[in-house]
This record gives structure tokens, sequence and C-alpha cells, in this order.
């Protein structure tokens, strides 16, 4: 047994000082007050947390680790060491891999794989194509976070852009549909107008405006249409405008059948940071205006907007080099994500209990995780602990990263993750990781 001893638990809407006590994977019993002497001394272990805030593990509904294919800049084992150093302690991953995740039994072999390999826990998306439905209709919706839907550029063929597959998709999938918006014939045609100017080599300060805030919002938009139209349960990925945010409800999120993530650097970054940062900072969704950022931080904390996530998407730093066209799109976050909330917590944009309810519960709600993403008697331990006055410095040094960059090399943050616990197993401390000890794969209550 392991007790984490007088912590500042924050769950559930609350934070009050308490201990856990760990028996295996889970969650044995929760103090709040004095812990009784026999379990004291029954304990292998007594972590003395005093001083320290425990929440439970991130959930991260949106990250790109590359594997199986694109191995060379990211792959599950060191992008999962990424996330647990970062207090990530599951993930959900995206199919435009190498092959593409678009076949049951493709996704199946990303599940056999990952147990070897990831040291957090894992889901995957199923991909949708115009002509797979038949795909999609096989899986085990108990064992997938979702089907992705690219409604926007993506790798290969899975830009579904045949509207009566789309309208099929929203129809008969009877799983969550997570969405990326974007609208192609905005994009298109304003790249058409910035080559003319420009010619091949369009500067990377015009990506929010070829990948426009009229292009996520008509993609948006459409996409909210068809699941009103069809009573689909449709999940928006990566909102990055002001006028986006109306498209979703103030309301609780049980009574949600659409809702809608934000990631960190939508929420952190603007269009006025390519300057300095260039092609770090460039993303699909583009990172757009200060208006646009300040309108998403409000959307987040009334209740607009439901879960915050990363969309982590590494690639090394020569494959972003060049301009708009020639630039890759994507960026590595998933270390750093839960860092950059308590940044703005300290700024005074949040509260902790809000960090903890848009990155731990929400998701955990939102796909039906099955026993995650509380602090709750009976649930696995996943555990984050956080070092509120122990500042953390970004540098090249610290990253764990395959790609070895990070756009936020440089920067301070208040915070530091101390200690992560996966199922029970404590994954990573004060740096360094744990390795050989592997995450589950995620069940769903469906």
């Amino acid at each position: 047994m392991i007790l984490i001893h007088k912590a500042i638990i924050i769950n559930e809407g609350s934070s009050f000082t308490g201990s856990l006590l760990l028996e295996g994977e889970r969650i044995s019993r929760i103090f709040r007050e004095e812990v009784p002497e026999a379990v004291l001394n029954a304990c292998r272990q007594v972590i003395d947390a005093r001083g320290l805030w425990l929440i439970p593990g991130v959930i991260d509904d949106q990250v790109h680790f590359r594997d199986p294919g694109l191995t060379h800049k990211g792959d599950i084992h060191t992008e999962s060491r990424a996330a647990v150093a970062g207090g990530v302690t599951s993930y959900m991953e995206m199919p435009n891999t190498n092959p593409q995740t678009v076949t049951w039994d493709a996704l199946c072999q990303k599940r056999e794989m990952a147990a070897g390999k990831s040291i957090a826990n894992f889901s995957f998306y199923l991909g949708a194509t115009n002509d797979n439905m038949e795909e999609l209709k096989k899986a085990d919706h108990k064992q997938i976070c979702g089907v992705k839907v690219f409604m926007g550029s993506s790798t290969g063929n899975m830009l579904v852009d045949n509207d009566k597959a789309l309208q099929r998709i929203f129809a008969e999938v009877d799983t969550l549909i997570a969405t990326h918006c974007e609208k192609e014939e905005i994009i298109r045609r304003n790249i058409d107008l910035y080559k003319k100017e420009y010619g091949e080599f369009i500067p990377v300060k015009y990506h929010p405006l070829i990948r426009s805030a009229e292009a996520c919002y008509q993609s948006s938009a459409r996409a909210v249409e068809l699941a009103d139209k069809y009573g689909s349960r449709l999940h928006v990925l990566h909102l990055s405008t002001a006028r986006e945010t109306g498209l979703f409800d103030r309301k609780p999120l049980e009574e949600k059948k659409i809702t809608a993530e934000v990631c960190v650097h939508h929420l952190w970054f603007t269009d006025a940071d390519y300057e300095k940062l260039g092609t770090r900072i460039k993303w699909n969704p583009a990172v757009k205006t200060a208006e646009d950022r300040d309108a998403l931080r409000e959307a987040l904390k009334t209740g607009k907007l439901d879960v915050v996530a990363t969309d982590h998407a590494p690639h090394l730093l020569s494959e972003k080099e060049g301009g708009v066209l020639q630039a890759a799109s994507g960026g590595p976050l998933v270390q750093h994500s839960l860092q950059v909330m308590l940044e703005l917590v300290k700024k005074g944009f949040y509260t902790k209990e809000l960090v903890t309810e848009k990155m731990c519960h929400a998701p955990a709600q939102l796909f039906r995780v099955k026993e995650r993403g509380f602090i709750r008697e009976g649930y696995y331990a996943d555990l984050v602990l956080i070092d509120p006055a122990r500042p953390y410095t970004v540098t090249s040094g610290n990253l764990f990263y395959k790609c070895g960059w990070s756009p936020f090399e440089g920067e301070t943050f208040g915070c530091s993750v101390y200690t992560t616990f996966v199922n029970g197993n404590r994954v990573y401390q004060n740096g360094k990781v744990t390795e050989g000890v592997f995450g589950k794969a995620l069940e769903f209550h469906r």
C-alpha cells in the first residue's frame, strides 16, 4: 500500500487537505481527516505531500504520436514518456499515421502495439474516409474513443469531402464523432490569392489569413448542422475563433450532445507571436488574433467549451522550415499542457478547480471513460502531484519529445509536475520516467 499524505486534493469542484491510500491499481481510501495509525503502519511507502496539489491524471483527447510509420519524429513510447512527465496519464490518439487507422484491424494492431510501448493509458480513434462506412460499423464502441472525421485537410485519403458520405457518417455512426473543421474550398481560394502576391513562399504570418476564421466557422457550423439534423453525438476539436464559440451551448456537460474542445496553444499564443516563433507555432487550425484567444479563454470559463487538450503533433525542426506551403503544421505540446493551464491560473484567468474539471473530469465524462478522471474510491490511481511553488523553465535539456524541441523553450512556468501515477505505479518523479511499466487500454461505458 502507498499513502499520499496530507496533499491539497483538487477534485470535483473543491480543494481540501487530505490523504489517499493506494492499493494495487486503485484508490482504496480517501481521508479528509487524520489517517489512522494502523493505516500508516501498514503502508510500505508514505509520500509526504504537504504543500503539494493532488489532481486526477490529465486525459488528453487529441494527440498524434506518429506510430506507426512516422516514427522518425515521435512514437508511442517516446511521446507517452513526455505525456506522463507533464501529468497526462491517458490519451486518445489520431488515425492519420502510416498506414492510416481506417480499418478495425489496423486499430486493433495499434492497441496491441501500445500495450507494450505506452507508459500512459491509451485509446485510438477510427478514421473516417469517403468510403469506409462498413469499417466504421465494425468497431467495438466500448474499445474506441470515437470516429475521427477530417472536414479539412489531412494526409492520404482522410479528407471527407463527399457530402453524401459525410451525411451518411452523421446519420449512421452511433458513437462519438470528432471533427477537424476547416472548409477546404475557402483555404484553396486563399492560397491562390496569396500565391499571386508571394509565389510559392508565402510568409508564415499569413497562415491564419489563409486558414481563416471564416474557413473554420463555416466548417464547424456545417458539423453542428449535421449533428442537429441526425441527432449525432458530435465533438468539435480545437476551436480557434471567437465566432465559433457562438455555435455551442452554455449548459451542463451531461445535458449536451454537441461539445467542443480548445487546445492550449489557442489559449496561449496569438498571431503577434509569429514574428518571434515563426513556423514553430504553425498549426491547423491556425493560431489567430488576440481577440480570438481572449474569446476562447472566456468561453472555456463560461462552459461553452468543454475540454482542454493539445493536438500534440511533433515534427522535426527540419520539417518546420519554409513558408506557409512548405513548413509542416503541428508541434509538440503534451509535456507542458498542464503547466500552461496552471500558469493561466496564476495569472488569474482560471481556478485550479476549473482546470481540473476541463482537463481531467470533463474528458472522462464526455467520452464515458470507465473509472478514470476523478479521485474516487475504487477508481484507477491515475494521479498527479504538482508543486505550486517550484518554478520550471522549459529547455532543450529537459524535453522528453523525440523531435527535441518545444514552442515553450525559454518559458518559465510557476508550477512543476512533481510525480505522476498511472494505475497505481509511480511512472514519473522529479525529472525521471520509470521504464518498463506500461499503461492500459481505456474502456468506455457505452
